[in-house]
C-alpha cells in the first residue's frame, strides 16, 4: 500500500540545471552584511513530480456493472426489471442476494436488477446507461439522495419515464426526488404544499432530525391504521410504508419480500398471479449490538450482564479497571450484514483491553440513544470514558438537515472526548490510497465538516470499500491507530492529575533564538507561566518552576552548560542514531529528502538534539522548523519536502521517551499539520499522522483563525481551544498627524476670518511633512485657491486623518487566562455597534445617529470619502458620540476595580424605563439628543450580551477539561466583531458547513466591493474596464465573511449562486448582460492551500462557473472570459474549456508560495527568483471536469492567464490582521510577476478592499501599506503596546519591518519615507535602541539586518552615515550575542 502513496517525482534535467545555476550565484545576504552570516544548506536531493488523471478523472471510478444481475432467460416467466440509486453501497450485497434467491426459485417472474451509486452519475457515460436502463424498467428505487446536482440528474431521468414505470419508490431524499414517488394512486407530487399529508414531515422544523424520527414513528403505526381503510388510496399508502419498513429492515429476507410485494401488486403481467409475501421482520430502531451477543439489547443493564458473563473474554476485560469505549453505529450496516468494519473495531478495542458499548440507531438522530444507553440513568454520569462515532455523520441529522445545538446538548451531558471516524463512502480503498486529496470532497463536507460543528475530532479513515461487492472492510493499520488514540483519550479521564505528563510545544519561526515562542497575538511564555501556575494549584506535578515568566524564557533559551550567550537552546535530550531509528518507524522515508541521520538540523553531528526544559511531569519543548527555509533551491520545488530527522526525533521523544499523556501545542501555529500527506483522511504514510502518533493533541489556537485551526484538527487530530486576540484600540494620532488635526479644528472656527488662507497653507505644508501628499492631491505651496477649494483640500486631509485615527489595532499581546478589562473592551463594542444586523433586527449606532439629523449613514460615508468638509465633520461627531455613549454604558456595569460585575443585574436596572439610561444621558449634551430610543434600547441590550462574552474567561478551564478527558464545547472561529458568537473563547473551534457559502448577505456585500473596484480601476485607467483581475481567496476570510471574496469572483464574471432546499450552494446560473450592465471581467484565482483543503467544493463551483461563462454565446467585448479563453485556446492548441482554467492553488499537501520563507530568512537573490517560486508552487489547477485528479500542474495556462491581468486584488476583512502583520499577504501577491509576464511590461494596478468597518473601501496597495505603517510600525501607541510584552514585543516590531520588505519585493509599492521614519524611530533614538537590544538581542539583530537588506536590495535610499551606523550596530549586537566583550 505504501508504494501506492509515495508517488515518486523527478524534475526534468533542464529544470534541475536552471536551479543549480541559481544556487551558484551565492551573493545572498553576505553582500549587505558586515560579516559572514553562517548559512547552512541541507543536503540536496532530486525532486520529482508525477500526477496523472486516472480513468474518467472522477473520484468514483466504480461501475454499476458490478451491481447488474441478468437472469438466465426462462421463456415461460415474465421478467421484472428493477433499477436502484443509493448513496452508499451497503445495500448492494443484500439486494443482490435477495434477487439471486428469487431467480433460483423461479416461481412468479425472473428478476433483472441494476444499481447505481449516486456519485457514479457524475460520469456522462454512466448517466447515459442509467437513462437507458430506465427505458425498459418496471420499478425504480432511490434512497438518501442528498447531493443537489446529482438529485436533479436523477429527477430529470426518472421524470421522463415516471408515467410508464409500474412503481417508483423513493426513501428519505431531497424533496425534489421524493416527489417522484408513485404506487398506484399514492403519490407525493404535492410534497412541499400544505395539503399533502407528508408535507408535515418536511416542514423546516426546529428539530431537523426529528423528520427522520417522525417518519419512523409513522412507519410503525400507519400500516396498522391503514389496513382498515377501504379506499385504494389508503392501501397504496400502506404498501409505501411497508416498503419503507422492508427497506429499513435491509436483510436479504426483507428485501426479497419487498420485491415480491411490489411486483405482485403493481407489475401488470403479474396482476392475476397471487404473489405470497411475509410481513417485514422488524429490528430494534435503536439499541445495543455486539457481534458475539445472542441478540440486540434495548437495555444497557442486560447488555452489561451478558458482557460480564462472557466465556470468551478474559477477567481483566470484564473487571472494573478496563477503560470503557462507546461506539455509535449505523443500523443499516448491521441489518444488511455489511458490518465487518464494525466487528474489526470492536475486536481491536477488546484486544487492547477496552470494554465496548456499541449502540445504533435507525433514524438520523443519535442523540436519544447516546443519552439512553451511555449515561447512567441514576447517577447521570457517563458509563464510558470516550466515544467513537463510526457512522461518519453529524450526531443529529445525518446527511440531511443537522441540529447541532441538540447534538452539543447530548454530548455535554455525556462529557467525554467525541471522535468521529470515517468509513469510505464514495471511493473504493484503492481510489482513496491513490488520491492526493484523500477523501472525496462531498464526503469531507458531509462527514468531516458537519461533525466538527458537534465538537467531533480525529477524522481517521478506518474502513474501505470493495469495488466488486460494495462491502466495507476494515483498514487494519488505521483501525489500530483509531483504537489506540480512543483509549489514550479515555485514559485522560481515568489517570490522576499527579501522574499525568504533559508536553507543551512552542514554535520558533523563522528559526532564530529571538523567535522561540512564536504565536499570533499571544505572549507565549507569560501564558505558559500562567497555565503552569494554574495546573500546579490544580494538583499536577510541576517542579522547579521559576519565580516569573522572564526566567522561564531564560531556562528554555540558554544552555546552562555553555556560556551565557551561546547560540544554542537548552538541550533536554540527546538521541543516538540507533535509538532514533528504533523509535521512529518511518525514519527511512525521510532519507530521500534529508540523507542519512542525524543530518545537520537539530543535531551535534552524532546525536539528534531535543531542545527544551523539563519541570517535573511537564516538558516545554521547541518544535523544530521545516528545515528548508534557508535553501532557495528547495523553496523552488513545487511539492514540499518531508519533515527532517530532527523533527521526527522530537515527536518520538515526546511520545516514547518522555511518555506524554497529551501534547499541548501552544499558539497559532506550528508546522506539524502542514507537513506533506493527503489533505483530509490521511493514510499511515502521511507525515502528520506518523508524527503525532498516538498522543492526544490539545492545541491553543487564535479564535480569529478558524481555517488553519481546522487544518490542525483534520491533519494533526487536534482538540483546538480558542484564545482571544488582544482587545482592539483606535490607532489615535501622534506627532505631525496630531498637529494637523489641531490645525484643522482651528480652520473650522476661523475659516471665514482673514486667517483662513494662512491656516490652509500651514495644513498643506504639515501634510507634506507627514507624507500625506501621496494620498491626497495637495495644491503647490503659495498657489492661490478659492474658499470652496480650500474647504475641499481641508476636507480631504481631514478625512485621511480620521481614517488613520479610527483604524483599529490590537494593542499588546494576549496572555491566556487574562480576559480584557471592561474599558479595554470599549473599542471592540464600538465596532460591534457599527454594523447593521438586519437578521436580528438591530440597527447600527452610526445609522441611528445619522437618522437623528436627517441623513443616511451611507451618504455620510460617501461624502466623507470625497472630502466634503461638513460630512467629514459630521462623521467625526457620529464616531465620537458612539464612543462616548458606549463608554458611558460600560462605566455603569463595572466595579471600582474595573471588572465587569454581574452584568445581568446591572443591565436590568439600566434597561429600566426612564431618562437615566447612561447612553441617553450622554446623548442629551450632543446634537443627537433626539435619537430613536427604542432602536437604541434593542442595540444596547445586544451590546450588554456582547460585553458579558468579551470579558468571560474559559481558556484555562477548557484546557483543564480537555486534559481531564472531558468534552470541550465547540464554537465557531472568526471575527468577534462580525460574529460575537465566537466569544467567549476557550471553545473547540470549528469552521462552517462548506456548502453554506456564499450566503445572500455575502453576495450583497460583494457586489458593492466589486462595483467600487471597477469604478476605481476605470478612474485610474482612462475610463477603461479591467479585462482581467488576479485575486486571492483565503480560508479564514471566507469563513469570517461567509464567502464574501468567493462571491466577488462570481460577481466579476457575472454569475449568481443558487441554493438548494437545504440552503446548500452547489450550482450557479449566469446573470444576463442587461442586468449586469457591464462586460464580464476575467479572473485568475489563486486559492491558498488552506482554502483548497476546506473549500474544494467551492473551487469546483468556481471552475464550473468560469467554464460556463467561457462557453456563453456573447460578443467578446462584453465577455472577457470568453475573449481570453478563445485566444489562449488558439495559442496553446487546446480546447476552450481547458483554456478557461482560472482556479489555481498549490499541489495537494503543499502550502504557500514560499516567498514568505525566502523573505523571512533572507534566502533569495533577486525578484525573478521569488517570481519563479510563485509560478512553480501556485500553478496547480483544479478541474471540475476531472475532480478526482486533484490538483494538476497547468503552468502554461496559468502564465497566459496572469499575463492579461490589468489589476491585482486582495481583501482585508478584520481589524486584527493587516498587510504587514502576517507574511501570507505578500506571499500571494503577483503584482511584479504580472508586470514581467505582460507583453507591454505595464505594471498592473494593485488594490486592497478593506471591509473591516461598515464603510467598505477599495484602496490602492500603496495607500494601504502607508496606512498600515502609520497606524502600526510608526505609531507609538502600537509599538509601546508591543514593548510592554518584552521579549515577544521586540520580535513583533521586527516582523512588521520584514513584512514591509516583502511588499517591496513582490510589488514595489512601499514608499522610501516608510523605511526612513522607521529608522529614525527605532535606530536614531538611542533610548529606544537600547531597550530593543536589551529585551531581545536576537530579534534586534534581525531588525538591523532587515534595514541593511532593504538598502542593499535598493528598496530604501538613505544617507551613508545611517548605513554606517547600522553596520556598526550589527557588529556590536553580534558580539553581544556571542558573548565577546571587546
Amino acid at each position: 500500500m505504501a508504494s501506492l502513496l509515495s508517488s515518486p517525482f523527478t524534475l526534468p534535467a533542464s529544470k534541475a540545471d536552471q536551479l543549480s545555476s541559481i544556487s551558484q550565484k551565492h551573493y545572498f545576504l553576505h553582500s549587505f552584511l558586515p560579516r559572514r552570516a553562517r548559512v547552512q544548506s541541507p543536503a540536496k536531493s532530486p525532486v520529482s513530480v508525477r500526477c496523472a488523471v486516472v480513468g474518467n478523472g472522477l473520484f468514483t471510478q466504480t461501475t454499476p456493472e458490478v451491481r447488474r444481475i441478468v437472469p438466465d432467460g426462462d421463456r415461460n416467466l415474465p421478467t421484472v426489471k428493477i433499477v436502484y440509486v443509493v448513496l452508499e453501497a451497503q445495500y448492494q450485497s443484500s439486494l443482490s442476494e435477495a434477487v439471486l434467491a428469487l431467480n433460483k426459485n423461479r416461481r412468479y417472474a425472473s428478476f433483472e436488477v441494476v444499481g447505481y451509486l449516486v456519485e457514479e452519475l457524475r460520469d456522462e457515460n454512466t448517466y447515459k446507461t442509467f437513462c437507458k436502463d430506465l427505458e425498459d424498467a418496471n420499478i425504480f428505487i432511490g434512497s438518501l439522495i442528498f447531493v443537489e446536482e446529482l438529485a436533479l440528474k436523477v429527477k430529470a431521468a426518472v421524470e421522463k419515464e415516471r408515467d410508464r414505470l409500474d412503481a417508483v419508490l423513493v426513501f428519505p431524499s431531497m424533496p425534489e426526488v421524493m416527489r417522484l414517488n408513485k404506487l398506484g394512486s399514492f403519490s407525493m407530487s404535492q410534497l412541499g404544499q400544505s395539503k399533502s399529508p407528508f408535507f408535515q414531515l418536511f416542514k423546516k422544523k426546529k428539530s431537523s432530525a426529528g423528520f427522520a424520527d417522525s417518519m419512523l414513528k409513522l412507519v410503525r403505526t400507519l400500516p396498522k391504521v391503514l389496513k382498515y381503510l377501504p379506499s385504494d388510496k389508503a392501501q397504496d399508502a400502506r404498501l409505501y410504508i411497508l416498503s419503507l419498513q422492508f427497506w429499513l429492515g435491509g436483510s436479504p429476507d426483507n428485501l426479497q419480500n419487498f420485491l415480491k410485494m411490489i411486483s405482485g401488486s403493481y407489475v401488470p403481467v403479474l396482476k392475476g398471479t397471487k404473489v405470497e409475501y411475509s410481513d417485514p421482520v422488524l429490528f430494534l430502531d435503536s439499541g445495543i449490538w455486539h457481534p458475539l451477543a445472542p441478540c440486540m439489547y434495548d437495555d444497557v443493564k442486560e447488555y452489561l450482564n451478558w458482557y460480564g458473563a462472557r466465556k470468551d473474554a478474559n477477567e481483566k476485560l470484564k473487571g472494573p479497571d478496563a477503560p470503557i469505549i462507546g461506539l455509535v453505529l449505523q443500523r443499516s450496516h448491521i441489518v444488511t450484514g455489511d458490518d465487518s468494519h464494525y466487528v474489526a473495531v470492536i475486536m481491536e478495542l477488546e484486544a487492547r483491553g477496552a470494554k465496548v458499548i456499541p449502540i445504533f440507531a435507525g433514524g438520523l438522530d443519535f442523540s436519544g440513544p447516546v443519552e439512553k444507553f451511555l449515561i447512567d440513568p441514576v447517577t447521570k454520569k457517563p458509563m464510558i470514558n470516550s466515544v467513537i462515532s463510526l457512522t461518519g455523520f453529524a450526531l443529529v441529522g445525518g446527511p440531511a438537515r443537522q441540529d447541532h445545538p441538540r447534538a452539543v446538548e447530548a454530548l455535554m451531558k455525556l462529557d467525554v472526548p467525541y471522535l468521529v471516524a470515517l468509513p469510505l463512502v464514495f471511493q473504493t480503498t484503492e481510489e482513496w490510497l491513490n488520491s492526493t486529496l484523500g477523501l472525496h470532497p462531498i464526503q469531507v463536507a458531509l462527514q468531516v465538516a458537519l461533525p466538527e460543528l458537534d465538537g467531533g475530532m480525529e477524522p481517521i479513515v478506518f474502513a474501505g470499500r470493495d469495488p466488486r461487492t460494495g462491502k466495507s472492510h476494515a483498514l487494519h493499520k488505521r483501525v489500530e491507530q483509531l483504537c489506540t488514540r480512543a483509549i489514550r483519550w479515555a485514559e485522560l479521564k481515568r489517570k490522576s492529575k499527579v501522574e499525568k505528563r504533559l508536553a507543551i510545544t512552542v514554535f520558533s519561526f523563522p528559526p532564530d533564538k529571538g523567535n522561540v515562542g512564536t504565536a499570533a497575538y499571544l505572549n507565549v511564555f507569560a501564558s505558559i507561566f500562567s497555565v503552569l501556575k494554574d495546573l500546579q494549584r490544580d494538583g499536577y506535578h510541576v517542579e522547579g518552576l521559576p519565580e516569573k515568566a522572564e526566567d522561564l524564557i531564560e531556562d528554555v533559551l540558554h544552555d546552562k552548560e555553555a556560556q551565557f550567550s551561546s547560540p544554542n537552546l537548552n538541550v533536554v535530550y540527546k538521541m543516538g542514531i540507533r535509538e532514533y531509528q528504533k523509535l521512529t518507524p518511518y525514519a527511512m522515508a525521510l532519507e530521500e529528502n534529508w540523507g542519512k541521520p542525524p543530518g545537520n538540523l537539530n543535531s551535534d553531528g552524532e546525536n539528534l538534539l531535543v531542545y527544551g526544559k523539563q519541570y517535573g511531569n511537564i516538558f516545554i519543548g521547541v518544535q523544530p522548523t521545516f528545515g528548508y527555509e534557508g535553501d532557495p533551491m528547495r523553496l523552488l520545488f513545487s511539492k514540499s519536502a518531508s519533515p527532517h530527522h530532527g523533527f521526527a526525533a522530537y515527536y518520538s521523544f515526546v511520545e516514547k521517551i518522555f511518555k506524554a499523556d497529551a501534547v499541548l501545542h501552544f499558539g497559532t501555529h506550528g508546522s506539524l499539520e502542514f507537513m506533506p500527506g493527503k489533505q483530509v483522511g490521511m493514510s499511515d504514510v502521511c507525515y502528520p499522522d506518523s508524527l503525532i502518533g498516538n498522543i492526544p493533541n490539545v492545541y491553543y489556537y487564535a479564535a480569529n483563525n478558524p481555517s488553519e485551526a481546522t487544518i490542525a484538527k483534520r491533519r494533526s487530530y487536534a482538540n483546538t481551544i480558542s484564545y482571544l486576540t488582544p482587545p482592539a484600540e483606535n490607532a489615535g494620532l501622534y506627532k505631525g498627524l496630531k498637529q494637523l488635526s489641531e490645525l484643522i479644528s482651528s480652520y473650522q472656527s476661523l475659516k471665514d476670518t482673514g486667517r483662513g488662507p494662512q491656516i490652509v497653507s500651514s495644513i498643506i505644508s504639515t501634510a507634506r511633512q507627514c507624507n500625506l501628499d501621496k494620498d491626497v492631491e495637495l495644491p503647490e505651496e503659495g498657489e492661490e485657491i478659492s474658499a470652496k477649494e480650500r474647504d475641499l483640500v481641508v476636507g480631504k486631509v481631514y478625512s485621511k486623518i480620521m481614517e488613520i485615527e479610527s483604524r483599529l489595532l490590537p494593542c499588546g499581546l494576549h496572555v491566556i487566562g487574562e480576559p480584557p478589562s471592561a474599558m479595554e473592551a470599549v473599542a471592540t463594542l464600538v465596532n460591534i455597534a457599527a454594523l447593521d444586523r438586519p437578521e436580528d433586527g438591530i440597527s447600527s449606532l452610526p445609522s441611528i445617529l445619522a437618522e437623528t439629523v436627517g441623513r443616511k449613514i451611507e451618504d455620510v460615508y460617501r461624502g466623507s470619502d470625497k472630502g466634503i468638509l461638513k460630512d467629514v465633520e459630521l462623521l467625526r461627531q457620529i464616531t465620537e458620540a458612539s464612543r462616548g455613549a458606549i463608554s458611558a454604558f460600560v462605566e455603569r456595569t463595572i466595579n471600582k476595580k474595573g471588572q465587569v460585575v454581574d452584568v445581568a443585574d446591572k443591565l436590568t436596572s439600566i434597561l429600566g424605563f426612564g431618562i437615566n439610561e447612561p447612553w441617553i444621558q450622554y446623548m442629551s449634551d450632543t446634537k443627537f439628543y433626539r435619537a430613536d430610543r427604542e432602536k437604541l434600547r434593542v442595540l444596547f441590550e445586544f451590546l450588554g450580551e456582547c460585553l458579558k462574552l468579551v470579558v468571560a474567561d474559559n481558556e484555562l478551564g477548557s484546557l483543564k477539561q480537555a486534559l481531564a478527558g472531558k468534552y470541550v464545547e465547540p464554537g465557531p472561529g472568526g471575527d468577534p466583531i462580525r460574529n460575537p458568537k465566537v466569544l467567549p473563547t476557550g471553545k473547540n473551534i470549528h469552521a462552517l458547513d462548506p456548502q453554506a457559502i456564499p450566503t445572500t448577505a455575502a453576495m450583497q456585500s460583494a457586489k458593492i466591493v466589486v462595483d467600487r473596484l471597477i469604478e476605481r480601476q476605470k478612474a485610474d485607467n482612462g475610463g477603461k474596464y479591467p479585462e482581467t483581475v488576479a485575486l486571492v481567496l483565503w480560508g479564514t476570510d471566507n469563513i469570517k465573511t461567509y464567502g464574501e471574496s468567493l462571491a466577488q469572483v462570481l460577481w466579476m464574471i457575472g454569475v449568481r449562486p443558487v441554493a438548494d432546499t437545504f440552503g446548500r450552494v452547489n450550482r450557479v446560473e449566469p446573470v444576463s448582460l442587461e442586468e449586469l450592465g457591464r462586460p464580464r471581467i476575467d479572473v485568475v484565482v489563486n486559492c491558498s492551500g488552506v482554502f483548497r483543503d476546506l473549500f474544494i467544493n467551492q473551487m469546483n463551483l468556481l471552475d464550473r462557473a468560469v467554464k460556463m461563462v467561457a462557453e456563453l454565446d456573447e460578443p467578446e467585448d462584453q465577455n472577457y472570459v470568453r475573449k481570453h479563453a478563445l485566444e489562449q485556446a488558439k495559442a496553446l492548441g487546446i480546447e476552450v474549456r481547458e483554456a478557461a482554467t482560472r482556479v489555481f492553488s498549490n499541489a495537494s499537501g503543499s502550502y504557500s508560495s514560499n516567498i514568505n520563507l525566502a523573505v523571512e530568512n533572507s534566502s533569495w537573490n533577486d525578484e525573478k527568483q521569488l517570481q519563479d517560486m510563485y509560478l512553480s508552487r501556485k500553478s496547480f489547477a483544479f478541474d471540475s471536469d476531472a475532480p478526482g485528479a486533484g490538483m494538476t500542474e497547468k503552468r502554461k495556462v496559468f502564465e497566459m492567464a496572469l499575463s492579461s491581468a490589468d489589476a491585482t486584488f486582495q481583501n482585508l476583512d478584520s481589524s486584527e490582521i493587516s498587510l504587514t502583520d502576517v507574511s501570507h499577504y505578500f506571499d500571494s501577491d503577483p503584482t511584479n510577476l504580472v508586470q514581467n509576464l505582460r507583453k507591454d511590461g505595464k505594471k498592473p494596478s494593485a488594490y486592497i478592499a478593506d471591509t473591516t468597518t461598515a464603510n467598505a473601501q477599495v484602496r490602492t496597495l500603496s495607500e494601504t501599506v502607508r496606512l498600515d505603517a502609520r497606524t502600526k510600525l510608526l505609531n507609538p501607541k502600537w509599538y509601546e503596546g508591543m514593548m510592554s510584552s518584552g521579549y515577544e514585543g521586540v520580535r513583533e516590531i521586527e516582523k512588521r519591518l520584514t513584512n514591509t520588505v516583502g511588499w517591496s519585493a513582490t510589488s514595489g509599492q512601499v514608499d522610501n519615507w516608510v523605511y526612513e521614519e522607521a529608522n529614525s524611530t527605532f535606530i536614531q533614538d538611542e533610548e529606544m535602541l537600547n531597550r530593543l537590544m536589551n529585551k531581545n538581542p536576537n530579534s534586534f539583530r534581525k531588525l538591523v539586518q532587515t534595514f541593511l537588506e532593504a538598502n542593499g536590495r535598493g528598496y530604501w535610499e538613505t544617507s551613508e552615515q545611517n548605513i554606517e551606523k547600522l553596520r556598526q550596530l550589527y557588529s556590536e549586537v553580534e558580539d553581544k550575542i556571542e558573548g565577546i566583550d571587546r
